[in-house]
């Protein structure tokens, strides 16, 4: 026995870092006592020891016991040595306990009351138990601009509107006129409305006897508030969704077993929303094989096909360029060319709304046509999807952009001195009206059909079309337009963020009913984790689009007689009048602050704190990879246990034949 025992000599395989050595012997009985020592039953005892001994020393009196780690046993105990120590301390600090609790129970009933009173949540819920999580980010995301619009209005209200009511309500010469008021003017924003405060040239300069307190400068505040306060908010959401995918992965090549046995949706709980949930597993389960196969078809092309391949990729892209520069050029000759002829009034209107009504077909159709071009290409399924989302993204943000172009070019060229600013509004006002316009005739007057026509005639051909599909990205891309029209014309239409709110909470009940009645959720795949990531960074690009527009129409406009920025009182003029009258050195800071050198070292300052954050990234990162070797040595060395534990019993089996096989020929 001691010289099979001798003879044992174990080589380690895996794990560098381990305490034994490849030259190491040792008996049966240390390698039971070591294997013993490394179950994960003994394991979880000890760690579950050392949690408890950690909750008594570290054990604050004040601190919820269901937020201990601990079992009911002992947490009895604690409560026990809990009420013995409120006996022995004196009355001031049994007081202050006390007290302590109570703030901390009056924060979790305010907590509960305020998650209570979240928008659609019952209904939110719904949603995500009937079609999972990925139909529920679309409203989610609604529900988030929602929010913001509203804190638009908010600002709008207090810095806008307010002081400009109370001088009119001061002044009895100026009135604000309500006769003559039509359908057409409410549609087209002409006639009352220019005069009414929705647009920019209701608001008229007044101090309020100082030149840094004036309508005009906070008109302006205001607008710089909610661009900055926008900006930031959407800048900390789309950061903590990086950070999430970054730390999850952006791998979704996950193995079969996971998908298999962690991608259930337990949220769903009606049994048509459970077999469209098998559906879309199965249908993953596809698209990665799917993906598989075309890996194994990429790596047997040969030089000849890549030629072919890129050939027909560049000829496509050219197609899609051709699309766009058609599209610009429709948009430009409805903007620009189109003349105004006197018409009907039903006429009138439809002739108001040629730039929207083009820019929303041109925005609807040109996604499927990219859709249909990406099959050409010859991508993978998950880069199609990719691929058709930023041509979406850049067709959607690029035609509005051109519009404006074109716009603010046709508003300057006109000959009559009219308010620019509030025909510049008026444009954005018609823009938002008919998007709403546009999602009901889309709801009730072509999905609902198509969806009775479905029901009601299966013997039909026409049925064989299906119903529409709630295609989630291409909504919520729609969600970013509208927002970013929005912040475009909030300047010249102040109170077009609390047209947004009604505009929004019309779009949720009618894309609600869309969704229950009328629709089929997309076949395709929708990564929800790296989409809104994506999504709000276009919203980001939306916001500093629609601020270089501000920033543009400011400086190219030529002052007329309207508005709180009139003749020479311009935004600069003002705000440097302003600045002279405050003390030396409240000016002297001002004026650093808007000098050359304050910006470089502001410059350099935000050089210093992204290269800092760069670096914990970095550090971050490493520390993450050797956490992934750990649990990869922590698999390798239970491995390496199971083993050699295996081998050891096999032996010691044998051995044991031996001598039997030896007593009996004895």
């Amino acid at each position: 026995m001691e010289e099979l025992r001798q003879e044992l000599n174990y080589q380690r395989l895996s794990s560098e870092e381990s305490i034994f050595s490849a030259d190491s012997e040792f008996s049966s009985d240390d390698c039971e006592n070591d294997i013993y020592e490394q179950l994960p039953s003994l394991q979880k005892r000890l760690q579950h020891k050392d949690q408890v001994q950690e909750a008594e020393v570290h054990w604050n009196p004040n601190q919820p016991l269901k937020m201990l780690p601990l079992c009911i046993q002992e947490k009895r105990n604690l409560r026990n040595r809990q009420h013995l120590e409120r006996c022995r301390i004196d009355y001031w600090e049994s007081w202050k306990r006390s007290q302590e609790i109570a703030r901390r129970r009056l924060r979790e009933h305010v907590g509960r009351v305020v998650s209570r009173l979240l928008l659609w949540k019952t209904t939110l819920h719904n949603i995500e138990g009937r079609f999972g999580v990925g139909v529920k980010a679309y409203f989610v995301f609604l529900r988030y601009l929602l929010f913001l619009n509203f804190l638009n209005c908010t600002i709008i209200a207090g810095s806008v509107l307010s002081p400009t009511l109370y001088i009119r309500t001061k002044n009895t010469n100026t009135s604000w006129s309500k006769n003559n008021i039509s359908l057409l003017d409410i549609f087209l924003g002409s006639g009352f409305m220019e005069h009414s405060p929705v647009f920019y040239g209701f608001y008229k300069n007044h101090s309020f006897g100082s030149k840094c307190l004036n309508i005009a400068l906070l008109f302006f505040s205001g607008m710089l508030i909610i661009l900055l306060l926008n900006l930031i908010l959407i800048v900390r959401r789309t950061v903590v969704g990086y950070k999430n995918t970054w730390l999850t992965g952006i791998n979704f090549s996950a193995n079969m077993s996971y998908k298999v046995f962690c991608g259930w949706d337990f949220c769903i709980r009606e049994p048509d929303a459970a077999v469209l949930k098998h559906n879309l597993i199965r249908n993953e389960l596809k698209m990665d094989l799917e993906e598989q196969k075309f890996r194994q078809k990429v790596l047997g092309r040969s030089l000849k096909q890549w030629i072919l391949l890129y050939v027909l990729r560049i000829a496509l892209n050219f197609m899609v360029l051709i699309l766009m520069g058609g599209s610009i050029c429709l948009i430009w000759l409805v903007t620009t060319k189109l003349v105004d002829p006197e018409l009907h009034w039903t006429l009138n209107l439809l002739k108001g709304y040629y730039s929207a009504i083009t820019i929303t077909i041109v925005n609807f159709l040109m996604p499927h046509f990219f859709s249909a071009i990406t099959v050409y290409e010859d991508y993978s399924l998950t880069t199609q999807l990719n691929v058709t989302l930023v041509r979406s993204i850049l067709l959607k943000l690029g035609s509005l952009a051109i519009y404006l172009f074109f716009l603010i070019d046709k508003i300057n060229n006109d000959v009559q001195c009219k308010c620019r600013e509030t025909e510049f509004g008026k444009e954005m006002y018609k823009l938002t009206i008919f998007q709403l316009l546009a999602s009901f005739c889309n709801t009730f007057l072509v999905a609902y059909p198509r969806k009775l026509l479905v029901e009601k005639c299966t013997t039909s051909k026409l049925s064989r079309v299906g119903k529409q599909r709630f295609v989630i990205p291409l909504n919520v891309l729609d969600l970013v337009y509208s927002q970013t029209v929005t912040w475009v014309g909030v300047f010249y239409c102040p109170l077009l963020p609390a047209i947004s709110i009604f505009k929004l909470l019309a779009i949720f009940y009618i894309s609600k009913f869309n969704l229950m009645r009328c629709c089929d959720p997309a076949r395709k795949m929708f990564r929800t984790t790296s989409s809104s990531v994506l999504f709000h960074f276009m919203l980001l690009l939306g916001l500093i689009m629609s601020a270089v527009t501000i920033g543009v129409n400011i400086k190219l406009f030529a002052p007329c007689g309207c508005g709180p920025f009139q003749g020479n009182q311009t935004v600069y003029n003002m705000t440097n009048a302003c600045v002279d009258t405050l003390p030396y050195a409240a000016k002297t800071v001002i004026r650093y602050m808007t000098s050359a050198a304050f910006a470089v070292s502001l410059i350099l300052m935000e050089i210093i704190i992204l290269t800092s954050y760069v670096s914990r990234r970095r550090a971050n990162q490493k520390a993450m990879e050797r956490l992934k070797d750990m649990l990869v040595m922590c698999s390798s060395d239970k491995r390496y246990l199971v083993s050699h534990h295996a081998t050891l019993l096999r032996r010691q089996r044998k051995t044991v034949k031996r001598s039997e096989k030896l007593a009996l020929r004895q």
